[in-house]
């Protein structure tokens, strides 16, 4: 019988490895493994030297592992780190930005209409799907919206209280070819009469946006169109510049068949030219922007937490308010009974001056102060507050929200004013559909010393829809830019690349 080897280092690496298996205590910290002062010795037959070499070496790779996994954490939090205390969705190098320029120019990758160096009118098919609708139009070049059609998800994302990305993306699938079948037939064409496609890449949902743009490339290719990937923030900020007298759809009215009007700076005339001032507030987005040309801009302030869109989705999903359609018309509508003035909120970044916004703290602040009044109301939630009491809330709410936007939007005025001589201001998004924000910011820009002219689209297109994409790519093909179909992705997170000082900056009316 073979002798007994003692075999103490086996023990000490099973004690090692069992604590190097937990879970960390801190997210981002290299750890020291504790192991056990006195060691029971136990003895082990020499046919185990096998084993406990492959017990040593599991041992290495899980220590290595580790080691690399916790760098990954420590090199990840320390980028964040970096940018805390700063506004989101602007170009700090994470993520892929936006620019259809390329040294300084714009490219027609895909080509451009005919009908553009014959100086005619074309026709443009717009394709939505960045988040939780489905819409398609089909847009001349003057702005004439001729034929458009919107598929809505709210009904089956209520029950959930907020949008659910995978239940988007089947409905987006599900409704897509109707979505754009019925936008070609309110316009009396067929796809073989569009001139050109425009779709949204991004930033949105990527999984809903990857429909909408696979359906674009797959159109594009089989028909050979010009190929135009929209940037979703672009499109709301240029629907301000569509004509006014362009917003409303004839049903009966279909593509002209001779494309006789010319394509000049005065037949095509815009609503405001550049440069000028926006205030983009939506569901994910919050910032005020220095629009300089297309696909040109400075972005002066943006949301250090949540947009504005979101804290009104939140604070009626607090109440208990349907949001369905989403929380803005909700909360709109309660306030209008309620007291603006009822319940104290403290109104953000008070002592920062700046143009950035937050509305983390004011979203906290709401809640406390609900849960003040459930208590001396004897309810068991906030949802079970008397209806009074909730529409004081949205009213607050509401008022204080847009205070602290115009005061921020206030600063950003005065610095364009005397830097650049600006004073036209376009408010786009989501949330510009709301009446209230409306009327206070068409206030604030007529009671300056020096009056500011405001556009805002109608309610019914400050929301997403294809229109905005097809008005987008228009403004991008009169400017000679397009894209490749072939190679083309969609992107969550999009920001606008920083504005360089040898861009060309347009004042084009087309």
């Amino acid at each position: 019988m073979k002798p007994l080897r003692m075999t103490k280092v086996f023990f000490v690496c099973t004690a090692a490895r069992s604590w190097a298996t937990r879970r960390p205590r801190h997210v981002g910290m290299v750890h020291s493994f504790p192991v056990p002062r006195r060691i029971v010795v136990m003895a082990r037959p020499h046919r185990r030297s096998s084993s406990l070499s492959c017990e040593i070496d599991d041992l290495q790779n899980n220590q290595d592992d580790l080691t690399i996994q916790t760098k990954k954490l420590q090199s990840g939090r320390d980028k964040r780190k970096k940018f805390i205390g700063l506004a989101k969705a602007v170009d700090r190098g994470q993520y892929q930005s936006y620019n259809p320029l390329e040294g300084g120019k714009f490219v027609a990758k895909s080509g451009l209409p005919t009908q553009i160096q014959e100086g005619k009118f074309f026709c443009v098919l717009g394709i939505e799907s960045s988040c939780d609708d489905t819409g398609a139009a089909i847009l001349r070049s003057d702005g004439t919206i001729l034929g458009e059609s919107l598929a809505s998800q709210h009904s089956i994302h209520q029950p959930f209280g907020g949008v659910v990305p995978s239940l988007a993306k089947s409905a987006h699938e599900d409704s897509i070819d109707n979505v754009i079948e019925s936008a070609l037939a309110n316009s009396g064409m067929d796809i073989k009469d569009v001139d050109a496609i425009g779709v949204t890449v991004g930033p949105g949902l990527e999984i809903c946006l990857r429909v909408g743009c696979e359906r674009a490339k797959e159109l594009a290719r089989k028909y050979g169109k010009p190929f135009v990937a929209v940037h979703h923030l672009e499109a709301h900020i240029l629907m301000a510049r569509i004509p006014p007298e362009k917003y409303n759809i004839n049903q009966s009215t279909s593509a002209p068949t001779s494309y006789e009007c010319a394509i000049t700076s005065t037949s095509l005339p815009r609503a405001m030219e550049f440069p000028f001032l926006a205030l983009l507030v939506s569901g994910g987005h919050c910032q005020i922007l220095k629009c300089l040309g297309i696909g040109q801009y400075s972005i002066i302030g943006g949301t250090l937490d949540d947009s504005l869109g979101e804290a009104f989705d939140k604070t009626a999903r607090l109440l208990g308010l349907p949001v369905g359609g989403g929380g803005g018309p909700a909360i709109e509508k309660l306030a209008q009974d309620g007291d603006p003035h009822s319940i104290p909120l403290p109104v953000p970044l008070q002592k920062r001056k700046d143009c950035d916004f937050s509305y983390a703290g004011l979203k906290t602040a709401v809640r406390l102060a609900s849960e003040k009044l459930k208590v001396e109301r004897g309810v068991d939630s906030v949802e079970h507050l008397p209806r009074k009491d909730k529409a004081d809330i949205a009213a607050s709410f509401q008022n204080t929200a847009f205070r602290h936007l115009e005061i921020r939007l206030e600063r950003a005025m005065d610095l364009v004013e005397k830097e650049d001589g600006v004073r036209s201001l376009a408010v786009v998004g989501g949330v510009a559909a709301n009446s209230e924000l409306r009327s206070r910011l068409n206030g604030l820009c007529l009671g300056r010393s020096n009056a500011w002219e405001m556009f805002v689209p109608p309610p019914r297109l400050c929301t997403d829809q294809g229109a905005m994409s097809a008005w987008a790519a228009v403004e991008r093909l009169m400017v000679g830019s397009s894209d490749m179909v072939d190679g083309q992705e969609v992107f969550a997170r999009y920001p606008f690349a920083v504005v360089s000082s040898n861009s060309p900056r347009h004042s084009i009316s087309g």
